[in-house]
């Protein structure tokens, strides 16, 4: 086992280059997240994944898939999985007239979620993917443009009990889970990629409301995803670099022990700390500081990928000097996130009973 690997990584291609090798080979690597551009096919994904775990077989393979207009593979057999929102509208459809059965929709719903679940994590485990960062536990604010229909429902029991049974679908697949925007992204407008959101609410309305499903599912989430967002009654920071959110709020409060990942430290909201522009190697620090165990950095392998090698190079430099230093318990977490079951062949996949009946229950 590594001293501690918190950095995310991509990769610029459908292969893998001998940069891209260097990289992840670096014992500070933890991890490498998937775009649309790494895709072709299912065969390429395939020999992507493969080679990827051939340079470190403990490399956290990850991607985006939350289905709707999140969902990085859609070709080549993909099923296109409906936006989480269409499982909130299904939970709310009990039928009509003399039809009409009270909760009728809600457990249909939760049926459909578990069998999201299902089909996202098996299909992705069937091409070498360990890990995708879902499910969305925003609340449905109607205000935030960059969430959107990637919420479940306005109601956090909603949300909560519909995560739930999509985590249950991704457990059926041998895959962890990742909720996220801790403490919650979706009362905002701004899109935290570009610019620095800010969410003026008291503590206690934020954890009466938008941080409500974190609690409710401690014993259920794996990891983690804090929001790019400043909640200035709380702290002056973005939640990913706020102890006092994650420590003694997520951690202590609601007594999560399990992964907690920054959000992409190239977004504008990751960038600007205490109204200062950082260095990705500061932002990781300061991240790290935090709590967060990992630490995602997307989007820069292209090109000559210096701001990859210029994090690897900083965090090294600075562990030597002191400012960072590694954590046991945090690898510990990124390693539980690792599948423990052999996947199932794509063909194999095509036949299976459970998988056949998750595509039927689908909205």
């Amino acid at each position: 086992m590594t001293e501690h690997a918190p950095l995310i990584l991509d990769v610029a291609g459908t292969t893998l280059s001998a940069d891209d090798r260097r990289r992840l080979a670096h014992p500070l690597t933890g991890g490498v997240i998937l775009f649309a551009r790494n895709w072709e096919n299912r065969a390429q994904l395939l020999q992507l994944t493969s080679s990827i775990k051939a340079v470190r077989d403990d490399l956290l393979i990850c991607v985006d898939h939350e289905g709707g207009r999140v969902q990085r593979f859609r070709t080549d057999g993909f099923t296109h999985l409906p936006p989480m929102r269409a499982l909130g509208e299904l939970w709310m459809n009990d039928g009509k007239g003399a039809k009409a059965v009270p909760g009728s929709g809600a457990l249909r719903a939760t049926n459909a979620a578990t069998a999201a679940g299902y089909v996202l994590g098996a299909e992705l485990r069937a091409c070498g993917v360990d890990f995708s960062f879902t499910p969305v536990l925003d609340l449905d604010w109607g205000e935030s443009g960059v969430i959107g229909d990637r919420s479940f429902h306005r109601d956090p029991r909603v949300v909560a009990l519909l995560a739930k049974s999509l985590m249950h679908g991704l457990l059926q697949a041998g895959m962890a889970n990742c909720g996220k925007h801790f403490p919650g992204h979706g009362f905002v407008r701004a899109d935290s990629h570009t610019e620095v959101p800010v969410d003026r609410r008291s503590l206690q309305a934020i954890l009466a409301d938008d941080a409500a499903p974190y609690p409710w599912l401690s014993s259920t989430l794996t990891s983690v995803m804090p929001a790019h967002v400043i909640y200035p009654k709380v702290d002056s920071r973005p939640a990913g670099f706020s102890q006092r959110w994650l420590q003694d709020i997520l951690r202590r409060q609601m007594r999560f022990d399990g992964a907690i990942f920054s959000d992409d430290l190239s977004m504008e909201g990751a960038r600007r700390l205490e109204g200062q522009v950082v260095s990705y190697t500061d932002a990781a620090i300061a991240a790290l500081a935090a709590g967060c165990d990992l630490v995602l950095l997307c989007n820069q392998s292209v090109g000559d990928g210096r701001a990859v090698d210029e994090l690897l190079a900083g965090l090294d430099e600075a562990r030597t000097q002191g400012r960072w230093q590694p954590s046991v318990d945090s690898e510990s977490r990124r390693l539980a996130l690792l599948p423990e079951t052999l996947p199932q062949a794509w063909d194999d996949l095509m036949y299976q009973p459970a998988y056949l009946q998750a595509l039927d229950l689908l909205p």
